[in-house]
């Protein structure tokens, strides 16, 4: 596997898993001397896999296609595919994905269930498989397939590049409003179950809002976000751009920015892969698999506590147990659009506030 001049990594998830994708395609990249790397996603996260860098072509597929009229969409993609690469990775687990990587290339790399029940099949048919493991951060999983094709690599997420015009751009934005330093608040996420109570998010805004420092709140022009606008107080200090920039101007603003607070999403990955101060509330999800990760200690968290701090991370996860499993943290959402946070937003505002104070800008 030491000369592949085309190369198909296969995504099928959400944009969190795609942006983490990045230091993957860049070693590979690097190591084969600048290959055509195509990517098949998920339609819903176009916009983050379009700003990738080294990326030759996007295939997409659509769960509304799916329902409409399945056969036609899996026929094109089989054409599209079907042995028209010299190596396919697939990080997703699913019986898709898994077929698509087997169809595209002869030399195929895909993670994998441990249940042998679902996963017997994928082991006979794919050249080299590994584990899905949620025990394990996802950035970890997703640089997994380099160790089969010898190639070395860190454990560093990388930033993407921003255009100098859009940094030009969001620069006269903040210029024209007045705002030089400012702190990122992040209340959506891409699922509802993540999203902090409107009276929590509240309060804890209120308290950001006396630090005399701009809060930026973010977001997109989905249903989520553009409820949680209408949503937000006017307060002293707080400006509301939801619904107000694109992915590629979200990216400069969060590299304009002295921190990150939110929701543990997309944009928290962005911040990190920053080296942002960051301040995250996480709900039910895994924080072994999903916390930010650390550059600097080249690690993320592993165990699910009401409150940690690691490099210049910060973590709030609620330390209510799941109210369908029990387990704190469990990585689940059950199929439910919302759970139980207990966490204070005092609690929250206190450690952003201690920081704040001793950050020399």
């Amino acid at each position: 596997m030491n000369k592949q001049k085309k190369i198909l990594i296969i995504i099928q998830r959400s944009n969190g898993d795609v942006f983490l994708s990045l230091s993957l395609i860049k070693a590979l990249y690097k190591f084969y001397n600048s290959p055509l790397i195509d990517l098949l996603i998920n339609d819903d996260t176009y916009q983050t896999a379009n700003l990738l860098p080294h990326i030759n072509f996007i295939h997409k597929f659509s769960y509304i296609k799916k329902t409409n009229n399945h056969w036609t969409q899996e026929k094109n993609l089989f054409f599209k595919l079907f042995r028209k690469y010299d190596l396919s990775i697939n990080l997703t687990s699913s019986d898709r994905s898994v077929i698509y990587s087997i169809i595209a290339s002869k030399k195929s790399i895909s993670v994998i269930e441990k249940d042998n029940r679902k996963s017997w099949w994928k082991k006979i048919f794919l050249s080299k498989f590994y584990f899905y493991d949620n025990n394990i951060h996802i950035l970890v999983q997703n640089l997994t397939p380099l160790s089969f094709l010898a190639i070395e690599h860190d454990y560093v997420q990388n930033p993407i590049n921003i255009s100098s015009q859009i940094l030009k751009n969001i620069r006269a934005r903040l210029k024209k409003q007045g705002i030089k330093d400012f702190i990122i608040f992040h209340p959506s996420a891409q699922y509802q179950y993540k999203v902090l109570p409107k009276q929590l998010r509240n309060e804890l805004l209120s308290s950001l809002s006396k630090l005399n420092v701009p809060i930026i709140i973010t977001g997109g022009k989905d249903k989520i976000d553009m409820t949680i606008k209408q949503e937000i107080p006017l307060l002293d200090n707080v400006y509301n751009f939801i619904g107000e920039t694109t992915l590629e101007e979200y990216f400069a603003l969060s590299k304009l920015s002295i921190c990150y607070v939110g929701m543990d999403t997309l944009n928290m990955h962005i911040a990190a892969s920053q080296n942002k101060p960051i301040f995250a509330v996480f709900g039910p999800t895994k924080l072994s698999m999903w916390s930010p990760w650390s550059n600097t200690l080249q690690s993320a968290a592993f165990d699910n506590k009401p409150t940690q701090t690691y490099d210049n991370i910060t973590l709030f996860q609620s330390s209510a147990p799941c109210n369908v499993c029990g387990s704190i943290g469990c990585g689940s959402n059950h199929g439910k659009n919302e759970f139980s946070y207990i966490i204070k937003p005092e609690d929250i505002f206190n450690k952003v506030e201690k920081w704040y104070k001793n950050v020399k800008l």
